[in-house]
């Protein structure tokens, strides 16, 4: 990631990993397909080699998703108190359409946080 010779100004990690742009020039697209990142950008040419979100995205997504759908299932009943099969009707899909958009947006953002900060693997010095 340093070896970057050409001047791009600072893009806001959080815009672009939303987007799901390149970290570095904010035009490129990061990801091939809905979760698979490609191998560089076609607008700059950064290798997203660097990139290793690791399973981050994965617990926000957990937390946040798994918070939002609760307090709305125990609404619902507490409210309502509709049969079981109601809740799995709607909770269901809405699970793992939130779950699935909002892996993708964390994804993007802790690359290009990655990207940002020069993160790496940690290493022990010889």
């Amino acid at each position: 990631m340093n070896e970057d010779s050409a001047h791009f100004p600072p893009v806001d990690p959080v815009k672009t990993g939303i987007k799901g742009c390149c970290p570095r020039c904010g035009q490129g697209q990061l990801f091939d397909g809905l979760l698979g990142l490609k191998p560089r950008c076609a607008s700059c040419g950064l290798d997203y080699s660097f990139a290793d979100s690791g399973d981050g995205p994965a617990v926000f997504v957990i937390l946040i998703v798994g918070f939002i759908i609760i307090g709305m299932v125990l609404w619902l009943q507490v409210n309502y108190g509709p049969p079981t099969w109601v809740h799995i009707l709607l909770f269901a899909p809405l699970t793992i359409v939130l779950s699935l958009l909002t892996l993708r947006w964390f994804k993007g953002i802790l690359i290009a946080m990655q990207y940002r900060h020069n993160a790496r693997e940690g290493r022990l010095s010889d």
